[in-house]
């Protein structure tokens, strides 16, 4: 099982053996601590508990007192996965250069946007006969009186999603400051929290 929290630190490029440049996005992967066991005898489904992040002493609360982590996620596993025990260290070693991994985060927020740029609409193609200021309108959005059905694309708040990009290539691995640089890009901004799984 191969999964790490981390924390976006920002894109750079750095150059290949044959000299081609090369995008890559640095994240600040671990070291994560095993807060939670999960089995499903006792759970009712197999998962790892992992937390990332140091919180200020003065600021853990008498919840967080067993675990004083900024975040906590869990990863789903198999019952024949490798047995992991409460309080063992995950750090990036557990990747290697090369690994395929999926990255999760949350995507960033645009704000309020209308149905073009949101949804990639094309607009109106004509701008003559009476087509002032309506370029980039919906256009028709149903029968007249009805309401406006569920799913209907619309203008609306774009961004702040769960988004998971795949096949992924760590390109290098630095075990010392703990960071993973990730070719290509990942979603958020500097800062988001990322689930790194390797595939």
């Amino acid at each position: 099982m191969k999964f790490i929290l981390g924390k976006k630190i920002g894109m750079t490029e750095i150059f290949a053996a044959d000299g081609k440049r090369m995008p890559v996005t640095l994240v600040q992967a671990g070291p994560c601590h095993v807060t939670q066991v999960k089995s499903k005898k006792s759970d009712g489904y197999a998962a790892v508990q992992f937390g990332f992040g140091d919180i200020a002493a003065k600021r853990i609360k008498k919840s967080q007192a067993k675990k004083p982590f900024a975040n906590i996620k869990e990863n789903r596993t198999d019952e024949n996965d490798a047995a992991m025990n409460l309080g063992d260290k995950i750090d990036v070693t557990i990747f290697k250069e090369g690994d395929t991994v999926k990255v999760a985060g949350i995507s960033k927020g645009k704000g309020f946007q209308g149905a073009v740029k949101r949804h990639g609409f094309g607009g109106r193609k004509s701008c003559t006969h009476g087509q002032k200021h309506e370029l980039r309108n919906v256009g028709s959005v149903g029968m007249g009186g009805a309401s406006i059905r569920k799913g209907r694309r619309m203008p609306g708040h774009m961004g702040v999603d769960r988004v998971t990009v795949k096949n992924l290539k760590i390109v290098k691995v630095d075990a010392q400051n703990n960071i993973l640089a990730i070719k290509g890009a990942v979603p958020g901004n500097k800062g988001t929290l990322m689930e790194i799984r390797g595939e």
